[in-house]
């Protein structure tokens, strides 16, 4: 098989297991493919993947569906609660910050439970009831469909909420990094979501796990480069080594940090 169909399927594979579910047509936009293109991959996929087609959809199988989200939460909690715990420890009390959507940023957003009269400006619906429990922040959010079971806002019309807005801490992770450091996401739209909270914020803070070294997504975002700090669990495998110390000032591994 052709490396380059190879690779389209892994993406459909990897976008079903981040969502949950997805639809024929947003498949074959993401993946500049025609429809007809992806229900080819699907006739393959859906016999030996754990997935299957639901009106127009394709989504994880009855066995493998306990909610995508919690089980990304779920995982390397040791590592999350680390770069959590690095992360809330640079924010003070009476800050500003966006926060994006994802379950490593989730874990940031509880460690700042201690954090009073914050001003968060979120799609990231969990983030957002976690940080309401101190009644001396304010939260805001965008309107518009709440995209489930991830519990957040995603579309051009988070783009354009966060473009009315400045911060001094923008705090947001990614689908992947790519062997030259560019971060990647599964849509133009979370791109283009996480840039304007970049460009628009004071100091930008990219928390991450190794995990997301080499993890294949479809959209090309900013470099590693152009992040302020970047706080990784733990240093990741030695294909990344050189551009990991051409970057090391930026850089904080969090395992490492709480053990000193």
């Amino acid at each position: 098989m052709a490396s380059k169909k190879i690779r389209r399927r892994d993406l459909i594979q990897q976008v079903v297991q981040e969502r949950g579910g997805v639809s024929v047509g947003a498949l074959a936009e993401m993946l500049g493919v025609s429809t007809q293109t992806i229900r080819r991959d699907l006739d393959i996929l859906c016999d030996s993947e754990g997935l299957r087609r639901a009106h127009g959809r394709i989504e994880l199988a009855e066995d493998r569906l306990n909610t995508p989200f919690e089980q990304r939460a779920g995982t390397n909690i040791v590592g999350k609660r680390a770069i959590a715990d690095i992360a809330a420890s640079r924010i003070p009390d009476g800050a500003t910050l966006f926060i994006s959507i994802g379950s490593t940023v989730l874990s940031v957003a509880r460690a700042l439970h201690r954090r009073k009269e914050l001003t968060v400006i979120t799609n990231n619906l969990s983030a957002a009831m976690a940080l309401s429990e101190e009644v001396s922040n304010r939260i805001i959010v965008p309107g518009g469909e709440i995209r489930l079971p991830d519990r957040d806002f995603v579309g051009e019309e988070v783009v354009d909420f966060f473009s009315h807005y400045r911060a001094e801490y923008a705090i947001f992770g990614t689908a992947g990094i790519d062997r030259e450091g560019g971060l990647l996401e599964f849509h133009q739209s979370e791109v283009r979501a996480t840039e304007q909270m970049r460009r628009n914020a004071t100091h930008s803070v990219l928390v991450i796990d190794r995990s997301k070294f080499g993890r294949l997504a479809p959209a090309v975002g900013c470099h590693l480069s152009d992040i302020d700090t970047v706080i990784c669990d733990r240093p990741p495998a030695a294909d990344y080594a050189e551009l990991i110390e051409g970057l090391r000032d930026q850089f904080v591994f969090a395992e490492e940090a709480s053990q000193q």
